[in-house]
């Protein structure tokens, strides 16, 4: 029962937007709360006294000393206590739970391959309803929301593709993370059917992320495709992949190659130095830097952002635009938490990399360097925009968290992607 909630729950974490925005009525939020308290307590209650031996590795250690740092700053009287409530539940409490659930509930190899068959799905399912969204139009109450986030969502009469998500920017995120987990997972020695239904898959979210119009997005894929070649030890993929990229990358930057199409100008965009709104959050962090200087534990969570405005109205960094995460953190906990939380970041990122690095069974390895390459390039991705803090993205890696440490221990169980 316990595995099967914990399912329900990622997948609800994709359509999440989708109710909240066509039946309304429910705080829709509040419900991930609701499930995981129940898988938790289902937890407690069916797991053997030796079973939680799982949650005695680093992973769970250190959101735990996030989860405290993120506790103790509520004493920061920079914030409102009900700002500071609800910002901590999807930066410390999720984090902590999910990774916590995952180390309890998942422990064998089909776990791990109906974890990432529910993501494709779900994810492929998002990018077909943004197809839908281009070119049929938007549902009504779609066209509700695009009313209040037109200077966003609607840029030079072209609509910025949303589809279940909260917004444009967490789509492009999360199809490029998805699409690029698929594409790895097509390179593998499997069934010419599963290749191709892969790579199909891989593309139709990258196509996703295109028509998004999230340029930060790009860098994603290349970080993260850097990081699969890297652990995936092939030296001439290495060499060849990076010519690509770098031709990519100069194509986008000194030529004018494609500009007739909107999802391709938009993101050559990502290459200009020049661009106003790179340079508008250029200037808004030099500002803060100066304000920062005199908070080094920072405003308190929930004093920017949403449950800024929300909550701490009156408050100067209320008013100030994150437009990254790294920003965010930097704004709530000052620079003493952003190193905390840097380097927690870093340190769970680099043990990923080495146990992905060791691992000699080459279809697990597929599979993890799949789920490592996503969580780097959704970390760098997160310096750009707020992603690794939003559902869906955010539970999709939590879970890959615990899929990555404990893949050398997962048990034998019939696989059923490749």
């Amino acid at each position: 029962m316990k595995r099967i909630l914990l399912y329900f729950l990622v997948a609800y974490c994709f359509f999440l937007f989708l109710f909240g925005r066509e039946i309304g009525l429910l705080p829709y939020g509040l419900l991930i709360d609701v499930f995981f308290v129940l898988i938790l307590l289902t937890t407690i209650v069916t797991t053997a006294k030796k079973e939680w031996d799982a949650i005695n590795i680093s992973l769970f250690y250190l959101l735990l000393l996030w989860l405290i740092v993120s506790l103790f700053e509520g004493f920061n009287p920079g914030s409102n206590k009900l700002g500071w409530i609800n910002e901590i539940r999807s930066t410390a409490i999720y984090p902590f739970i999910a990774v916590l659930l995952g180390l309890l509930i998942f422990r064998t190899h089909r776990d791990l391959d109906i974890f990432l068959i529910l993501v494709l799905i779900c994810s492929t399912l998002a990018s077909l309803n943004g197809i839908k969204q281009l070119y049929i139009g938007p549902s009504a109450n779609e066209r509700v929301f695009l009313l209040d986030n037109a200077s966003t969502h609607l840029l030079w009469g072209r609509l910025r593709v949303f589809s279940f998500y909260s917004d444009a920017g967490q789509f492009g995120a999360s199809q490029a993370h998805v699409g690029l987990m698929a594409i790895i997972l097509s390179l593998a020695t499997i069934k010419t059917w599963k290749r191709v239904l892969l790579f199909l898959c891989g593309a139709i979210n990258i196509y996703g992320m295109l028509i998004s119009g999230t340029r930060g997005a790009l860098f994603l894929i290349v970080i993260g495709g850097f990081v699969a070649i890297i652990l995936g030890k092939n030296y001439r993929a290495l060499l060849f992949g990076g010519f690509l990229v770098i031709a990519l990358l100069g194509i986008l930057k000194f030529t004018t190659i494609g500009d007739s199409n909107y999802q391709i100008y938009r993101l050559r965009t990502a290459m200009n130095p020049e661009d106003p709104s790179l340079n508008l959050r250029l200037a808004n962090q030099r500002n803060l830097a100066l304000y920062m200087k005199d908070y080094p534990f920072g405003g308190g969570p929930g004093v920017t952002g949403y449950y800024g405005k929300l909550y701490n109205g009156d408050k100067y960094l209320s008013r100030v635009e994150p437009d990254s995460y790294f920003v965010k953190i930097w704004m709530m906990y000052g620079v003493v938490g952003l190193t905390i939380w840097f380097g927690i970041m870093m340190y769970i990122l680099g043990s990923c990399c080495g146990i992905t690095w060791r691992i000699t069974d080459r279809v697990l390895k597929v599979k993890i360097i799949a789920l490592t390459a996503g969580c780097a390039g959704i970390l760098f991705c997160s310096y750009g925009n707020e992603v690794i803090n939003l559902m869906p993205t955010s539970i999709v890696v939590y879970l890959s968290w615990v899929f990555i440490y404990r893949s050398p221990e997962l048990k034998p169980g019939k696989e059923i992607l490749i």
